[in-house]
């Protein structure tokens, strides 16, 4: 399921609380608020007791009645009245809700939810967050090998514009639906036609920004592998004096020495592959980096 992507320039603890609370967002949009907070009941369950003995006090004094008496209802009263505050005291979600909706007004426009995107948006939106999400949590981009720092400022803003792109789309499409059902006439479909090419031709622009990235993602993946490859390659070649003595003590030189030597040459050959797949995922970051605004 897509996440709820949010423009960079939201500050991060907002933009995580947004990120965590997509379907609350979902309602905002469908038109639902949470209830206004209400002002503190508190004072008012303790400074109406008050109010209430003072006065029976000096009814108790006029009428001489024990005071002591009536001190005792006004303490049950304060109890009782605490009671109900506490059972109708917002719960922590309520809190939550209402801080979101504070946020979602203030930063709309700021991020974008699952309605702001058609079918096939959607579907391009997961290929994006997929993509970046396998970028961000590989070991290379940890190792720092890939400018981890860029792609933590750089992949997030090319989510936001290929998103921002893809609603953009998405409303455009669906304009066009509605426009082709008015008629069918020559004369309109001579009319649509160049907007029909204009769609196509936005469209595949978008679907090339998303297929950049995924193959940043590849190079990434086989920058991966070899990384592996080559820590488990080292703890062999850690290992190969055990297996050269043994082989040296047991007389059986001639039949694996061969096989032993080759180790060291995949050793090699996996440091060769991993600086090449590196290279190569710079080049598609540099590839990402800067390109020009679509549509």
């Amino acid at each position: 399921m897509q996440r709820v992507v949010v423009d960079p320039e939201v500050p991060a603890d907002v933009a995580d609380l947004l990120r965590r609370n997509g379907p609350l967002l979902s309602r905002f949009r469908a038109g639902w608020s949470p209830a206004p907070e209400n002002a503190s009941r508190l004072p008012s369950a303790v400074v109406a007791p008050l109010a209430v003995t003072g006065g029976m006090a000096a009814i108790a004094t006029i009428a001489g009645l024990p005071i002591a008496f009536l001190l005792i209802l006004a303490s049950i009263y304060l109890v009782v009245l605490t009671c109900v505050y506490v059972a109708r005291k917002p719960a922590p979600h309520d809190a939550v809700e209402r801080v979101l909706h504070r946020h979602a007004q203030w930063y709309k426009g700021g991020y974008l939810v699952l309605e702001d995107f058609d079918y096939p948006a959607r579907e391009l939106l997961g290929r994006v967050q997929r993509a970046i999400d396998h970028i961000l949590g590989s070991r290379v981009n940890a190792m720092g090998m890939l400018d981890s720092v860029r792609n933590s400022v750089m992949l997030p803003a090319e989510e936001w514009e290929i998103a921002r792109l893809l609603t953009k789309l998405s409303a455009l499409r669906a304009k066009h639906r509605g426009l082709a059902r008015g008629g069918s006439t020559p004369e309109v479909v001579a009319a649509m036609a160049p907007l029909e090419r204009a769609l196509a031709a936005s469209e595949a622009a978008v679907v090339a920004r998303v297929e950049a990235l995924e193959r940043y993602a590849r190079h990434v993946s086989e920058a991966d592998r070899a990384l592996r490859s080559q820590g488990q390659i080292d703890a062999l070649l850690a290992h190969l004096p055990e297996y050269e003595q043994l082989v040296a003590e047991t007389g059986a030189a001639r039949f694996s020495a061969p096989e032993i030597g080759n180790l060291s040459e995949d050793a090699a050959q996996l440091r060769r592959a991993l600086r090449d797949s590196v290279r190569s995922a710079h080049e598609a970051f540099r590839y990402l980096d800067g390109r020009p605004e679509q549509l």
